[in-house]
């Protein structure tokens, strides 16, 4: 690798975000190899009953269904006719749209209407462009990005603070990560690929390490087998645990990803293996 650091390109990031560290900074190689707590904004002050309420319950099982039960009340996910959805009125049922219901159709298909609204919600927060959705999205003028913004607008159309949720799942998934895995910095994960070609390369292989710019949302396993079973090269990154938007146990009994992994994308460097 370079001694210097590749960094975030101006093409891949927004100017503006809603967490603590702009996307230059949390989208390049520094940040991977040194990475600091990342927060969104407001999180912590808004929902503090909750996370100090967290902080008496010692089994993660049971915070889980803390956690559950207060995305409940708090978006009135059993009570939508309380958050003023009229099935009556609507031309567009979206009330069932919720935190969990964007994670399952992730895992079903990342290309689909929840994975848009989770990239955009990734744009939003945390400045990181999306680079692909249902193939390449290299011009904001093209037909590719149109069809991406049309499948995020309806994702989002009618619900009930889709991006909110998202803001508390993530900040419930870092505490849960400081909570059982104390200073822990980095998991090894894996991600099975066909086409390295598909990935932006940000330097030139050496030996089997490169630079790669991810999209800003992406599936990976901590399984490497598993990995395997997806492309017959298998890249594994050092991920910084404040790009985790969820791993695999985080809700058990909930969803069945497979040991999966939500990371958040920008510029990693990579170990390849065939």
């Amino acid at each position: 690798m370079s001694s210097k650091p590749a960094t975030l390109p101006a093409y891949a990031r927004s100017a503006l975000n809603h967490c603590n560290l702009p996307a230059v900074i949390l989208g390049g190689l520094t940040y991977q190899r040194h990475p600091e707590p990342i927060e969104i904004d407001g999180v912590q002050v808004l929902h503090r009953a909750l996370f100090g309420a967290l902080d008496r319950i010692d089994d993660p099982a049971v915070r889980a269904l803390h956690f559950r039960d207060y995305m409940s009340a708090c978006f009135l996910l059993d009570h939508k006719e309380r958050a003023g959805f009229d099935p009556d009125l609507q031309r567009v049922r979206r009330g069932r749209a919720d935190y969990l219901r964007l994670l399952r159709g992730w895992m079903f298909d990342a290309d689909s209407i929840e994975g848009a609204v989770l990239k955009r919600w990734v744009e939003s927060r945390f400045g990181l462009l999306t680079r692909r959705h249902g193939g390449p999205l290299r011009e904001m003028d093209s037909a590719a990005y149109h069809a991406y913004q049309a499948d995020y607008v309806r994702g989002l159309y009618n619900t009930n603070a889709l991006e909110a949720q998202l803001d508390l799942l993530y900040s419930y998934c870092q505490y849960e990560l400081r909570r059982r895995h104390g200073g822990r910095l980095h998991w090894t994960l894996y991600r099975g690929l066909n086409r390295l070609q598909d990935f932006e390369c940000m330097s030139p292989p050496q030996s089997e390490r490169v630079a790669v710019l991810l999209n800003n949302l992406n599936s990976f396993s901590a399984d490497r087998e598993q990995a395997c079973a997806f492309g017959d090269t298998v890249l594994a990154a050092q991920v910084p645990l404040p790009k985790l938007l969820y791993f695999h146990d985080l809700l058990p009994g909930v969803l069945k990803g497979e040991q999966e992994f939500l990371v958040i994308g920008g510029v990693y460097e990579v170990l390849l293996s065939y």
